[in-house]
Formats: structure tokens, C-alpha cells, sequence
């Protein structure tokens, strides 16, 4: 018995090595997408991201407002295969952006769609290489508009009391 629970544990613990290294595969663009950033001097910022949060209580998600970068400098973003656009870093660009809000099953509300501009000064992005999130506000309920909100973080800035 002792030599069975000895070969789980061993098996165990390489397969849980394992899963704790980096992926170098050559057609993965995330593991290096950090790497390439920091040597180009560009930040990533997610293309489109949508709020949410999860209403304990209730035992449900409340669906937020979505957000999506429709222009940068007036020009159609570059959106790379894992959702990110990039921004030079230190640089000024007038990003044009969407907001709309959501169903309770998570589908767009078309009624409550709205543009507006996010300023990003040479101060905003100073470190090349980071990922970064746009939200379409600073929490996912009991709010009205459309107010850009940056973040490194996939959360709402502020949860909901």
C-alpha cells in the first residue's frame, strides 16, 4: 500500500510542477507578450471588457456595463488574438470608447448605448509591458453612464453595498 500512495504523491506533485511553469509554446503569444512590450515600450490594454458582480445574497451575477475601445486617435484599434490593443507608453492618445449596459441574462441593452472620449497623458502609462483594463465604470451596479475607469485589475474598482 505504501509504494501506490508514494507513486500518487510523486505524480501528483510533477504534474502539479508542471502546470506552475510558463508556457513556451511557439504559437502561445501570451507568455511573451509581456517580454515584447517591455522592450517595445508599449502597455496592453484589453480591447473590451465587461463588469460584473456576483450578488451573494441573492446567489446570482449581476451582469455590469461593457465597455469597448472603438478608435485610438480616431484610427480603428489593432486588436491582437488575445483581445489586447497596445498603447506606447508616455505617450498622449485619445482613446474612443462605447459603453452599454446589460440584461439580466447578460445580453446589451442597444438603448443604453453611449461613446465617449478617455484622455491618456504621458503620465498614464509610465512601466512598458503591463496588461491593463478599461472598465466602462468604477463598479458594476446602481450606477448611470458612461465614465471610464482604469485599471490593472479585471474587478470593478469598488463593489456595491
Amino acid at each position: 500500500m505504501k509504494p501506490v500512495v508514494t507513486l500518487l504523491l510523486a505524480s501528483l506533485l510533477s504534474i502539479a510542477g508542471c502546470q506552475s511553469l510558463p508556457d513556451q509554446q511557439p504559437g502561445n503569444k501570451n507568455a511573451s507578450a509581456s517580454q515584447e512590450g517591455a522592450t517595445s515600450g508599449t502597455v496592453f490594454l484589453s480591447a473590451q471588457h465587461c463588469l460584473s458582480e456576483y450578488l451573494r445574497d441573492l446567489a446570482k451575477v449581476h451582469y455590469g456595463p461593457c465597455l469597448k475601445i472603438i478608435s485610438v486617435d480616431g484610427e480603428t484599434p489593432q486588436v491582437q488574438d488575445d483581445g489586447f490593443i497596445e498603447l506606447p507608453v508616455a505617450t498622449s492618445v485619445t482613446l474612443g470608447t462605447s459603453c452599454v449596459y446589460r440584461h439580466a441574462d447578460g445580453s446589451p441593452i442597444p438603448a443604453t448605448m453611449e461613446t465617449t472620449d478617455f484622455s491618456v497623458t504621458p503620465q498614464t502609462f509610465k512601466k512598458p509591458g503591463v496588461r491593463w483594463y478599461l472598465h466602462a465604470h468604477k463598479q458594476a451596479r446602481q450606477i448611470i453612464g458612461c465614465e471610464p475607469t482604469l485599471s490593472r485589475s479585471k474587478s470593478p474598482t469598488y463593489k456595491t453595498d
